[in-house]
């Protein structure tokens, strides 16, 4: 039984036979369309967002099964703050300027959604992942400055929406 792993970072809802997908699955003899159409339907909640994805083909019998992953928490933060086109770099670099500010009621979703991927092992390690990403990217939180914001977290100010 072999089986091929064809792993790639697509748009939500938006693959396509072209490449990367389609040269890397045409060795297999799975049927690309399908696999295509397979995988828009798993990823169409992650539209406008680059989301990793692992196709596993088995050679034998052409049977298919896809694994989705989590898009990073700088793709789901812009999808919070509602950003559609890039960042322009000059946002977040030593604090010239914000890109937008999140709730902490918006940390807590992205936190929540990154829970199979995040290494931490609570959701209030993972919610401060989710600010130090916040920081890199120039975005406030309630706000404030994601520094100021952990020094909050760490001292239990938001202890009650973090339950």
């Amino acid at each position: 039984m072999a089986k091929v792993t064809v792993s790639a970072l697509i748009e939500g809802g938006k693959a396509t036979p072209a490449p990367p997908l389609g040269p890397s699955l045409a060795p297999t003899g799975a049927n690309i369309g399908q696999i295509i159409a397979a995988l828009n339907e798993k990823t169409k909640a992650f539209a406008g967002m680059q989301v990793p994805i692992k196709v596993i083909v088995d050679k034998d019998d052409k049977s298919f099964e896809i694994e989705v992953g989590t898009p990073p928490a700088s793709a789901l933060i812009k999808s919070e703050l509602g950003l559609k086109e890039p960042v322009k770099e000059e946002a977040g670099a030593k604090g010239k300027k914000t890109i937008g500010n999140l709730s902490m009621a918006q940390v807590v979703k992205v936190a929540n959604m990154k829970e199979s991927s995040s290494l931490s092992k609570s959701l209030k390690a993972r919610v401060k992942e989710v600010v130090g990403t916040c920081l890199s990217l120039g975005a406030t939180v309630e706000g404030k400055n994601p520094k100021e914001v952990m020094k909050d977290i760490e001292s239990g100010a938001f202890d009650s929406v973090l339950k």
